[in-house]
This record gives C-alpha cells, structure tokens and sequence, in this order.
C-alpha cells in the first residue's frame, strides 16, 4: 500500500517541539513544572517502569490532573518499556511484552496520552527473521483490533540496526507495515539518531528530503505522529543508539531545519531524547525552534 507523496507548500500547523520529561515522584508533580521549565510544547513520559515488567497502577490524582493539563496545549506521549520484544523466541518474554503493551496502552489513556511508542523489535537470533515477524503480527493485530477509535494509536518506533533488528531501515519498515496490514490503530514514530545509524545519511545534502519522501511513499494509510529529534553521537551506519545533543554530533543541526520544512512533518509533534539535565534540552528546544522559525513563511 503507497500513497503519493505530500506537494511541498508552507506548513498548515507548525510542529511542535517538546521533550521526554520525568515524571518519577508523581506525574503531574514532577513531568508538568519540568515541562514549563524548558519550554516544551509537546512531552513524552514513561507511565510504566522502563526497564521491568512489573505494571504500574499509577496515582489517580496525579493521572488527572496531568490528563488535565496536556491536550490540545500540550500533547502527550508514551514510551513504552524498552524490554518489550514481540520477535523473542522466548515465548516468556514474548507473553510478557504483549501484557506489557497492552497494560501501557490502558495507562495512555488514563493520562489522556495520543500514543503509545514502541519499539519494533528483534528476531534475536540469526534465521529468525520470518518466525519473529509472524509471531508479532500474531501477538499485535489482537491488541490493534481490540482498541476502540478513543483509545491511544500504538506508534512503532523503528531501531538503529543492531543484532538481529526487524526494522531498521526504510525498506524493512515497508516489509513490517505490510506484515500488520497497515492496521488503522497504528502510527510512527521515527527516530532521526537511529534513521542515521541504521545506514540513512541525513547529515547529506538533501538527505533529509529525500529520507521523508520515501517515507511518505511507503507509510500508505499509517500516519507519521511522532519523531524524536536526536542527533547521533557515532558515524552513520554504525547500529548503535547512542543519542547526543542537537548540533553535536554527526548530524547536524541543519538537518533538522529540512526536517521540520518539509510537509510531511506538518503539525507532527518533535520530541527530545538528548539529555535528561533541564539546562540542557531548555537549549536544545531552543535551537529547534530558532531552526523551525527560519522554515516558516513571512
């Protein structure tokens, strides 16, 4: 499934620029005032543990007053734990991430949250590819099917590379939308850090376009939603995520100009993952916007 790509025009909505925000010590206590402090315009939380499978049942006053707070003002988004893997040969782990991703999903829309980011996954082990990819679309469309049009879209989040990566690149990425039907519960999230390690040059002239217009060709009835602007501490093509902050690392902060400029990104929400130190992402948001002033008309 293709769709014609975007004719290029000035934007209908600007994109707004946000970054992943900590909310250990309450939700709204602690992601909203992190938030204000580094003028971000769109956030990304974890409302699970990260790196465990125990769920969290969250504090309902904290779900609602921050469900209150974001919105249309201040859209929210959720990163889902970086152990789940629907590919895993371990029918454990497996289990366990579906259960994962589904309890994330619930807690998304207790915080009024617009998607849950997930990770693509890995088949693990070398010749796994075809059974890894069918056990994900056999645990997933379920879950899809199962959402109801108020409930969170699942964002996929497409990886550096590494080991035995499922989707990396723009033509795996092509292979597993058409593994999941291009189902209507689904969206994306594209990381430009791991586009660049995965083998995508961005920091090329014109490489950025270029990267998008593919993009938009493949992607067919699945919206981009999401990206995460983060530059790459390491060369392109290495499969390695290692994030740096904008403008420092072999990126660029130029590409991220093209980024925001073309139309595919119209009104689609840019998410920091470059540093969890306040000072740090205040200038990092700053420099995206000083760079998605110079894309906007008059």
């Amino acid at each position: 499934m293709t769709s014609p790509p975007v004719a290029r025009s000035p934007h209908s909505a600007r994109s707004r620029i946000g970054a992943h925000v900590p909310a250990s010590g309450g939700l709204a206590r602690t992601a909203l005032p992190f938030a204000a402090a580094i003028g971000a315009e769109a956030v990304q939380v974890f409302a699970t543990n990260p790196r465990g499978w125990a769920p969290s049942k969250g504090d309902p006053a904290q779900d609602t007053a921050f469900r209150k707070a974001v919105g249309e003002s201040l859209p929210a988004y959720v990163h889902a734990s970086f152990l789940i893997n629907l590919g895993s040969p371990d029918t454990a782990i497996a289990d366990r991430s579906i259960q994962s991703l589904a309890h994330t999903v619930r807690r998304a829309h207790d915080i009024g949250a617009r998607g849950v980011v997930v990770h693509t996954g890995s088949a693990v082990v070398a010749g796994g590819y075809a059974s890894a990819m069918a056990q994900t679309r056999d645990l997933l469309l379920p879950l899809l099917d199962g959402l109801s049009d108020d409930e969170p879209d699942v964002l996929l989040e497409p990886t550096a590379g590494q080991g035995q990566s499922l989707c990396s690149t723009l033509d795996e990425l092509d292979a597993y939308l058409d593994n999941l039907g291009h189902h209507g519960k689904l969206g994306l999230c594209i990381d430009t850090c791991h586009v660049f390690a995965a083998g995508h040059d961005l920091a090329a002239p014109g490489a950025m376009n270029d990267f998008l217009d593919h993009l938009d060709k493949i992607r067919g009835a699945v919206p981009l939603r999401l990206i995460h602007a983060n530059d790459s501490k390491d060369v392109v093509g290495a499969h390695k995520d290692r994030h740096q902050t904008i403008g420092d690392g072999h990126i660029g902060a130029a590409p991220f100009g093209d980024l925001m400029a073309h139309p595919l990104l119209a009104g689609v929400p840019l998410v920091l993952e470059t540093s969890g130190d306040q000072e740090q992402l205040h200038k990092d948001i700053a420099l995206l916007k000083s760079l998605r002033c110079r894309t906007e008309p008059g």
